[in-house]
């Protein structure tokens, strides 16, 4: 099993931050390939550019703690686990954290590099105040 993790410091205040990732839904407009999702109760099931679905078990979305937890359930996957925690720095100070662990390993690379580029657009949301 491989774990992935990349963090970015954003200059937003965490909620604002949060705003931006806790819908489940939301996930087309700041992850790369990610063209359209469907959401019914716990399920998300994400569609990518090159046609895949792939069906997710959203696992906790807790604005207390900021953070998103879920697991890619398409077989595919043996095992999945990606979170993503946003920290409050200071008042105008965040730490976005996202996080993978999957198996077979190659999958958590994949995902590793398109959670890079999340974040790149999860910083500029926030600061656009486009949440």
């Amino acid at each position: 099993m491989a774990t992935v993790r990349y963090e970015r410091r954003i200059a937003a205040p965490a909620d604002t931050v949060w705003n931006v990732v806790k819908d489940p839904a939301s996930i087309p407009q700041w992850f790369p390939g990610i063209v359209g999702c469907d959401v019914e109760g716990n399920i998300r099931t994400i569609h990518l550019a090159n046609g895949i679905s792939m069906p997710e078990e959203i696992i906790a979305s807790d604005s207390i703690l900021r953070r998103f937890a879920y697991r890619i359930t398409s077989p595919l996957y043996s095992s999945h686990l990606g979170t993503i925690d946003v920290i409050e720095i200071g008042e105008r100070d965040s730490l976005c954290v996202y996080s993978t662990t999957a198996e077979p390993d190659v999958l958590a690379l994949v995902i590793g590099g398109g959670s890079y580029g999340a974040l790149a657009e999860i910083e500029r949301l926030a600061l656009t105040g486009k949440d």
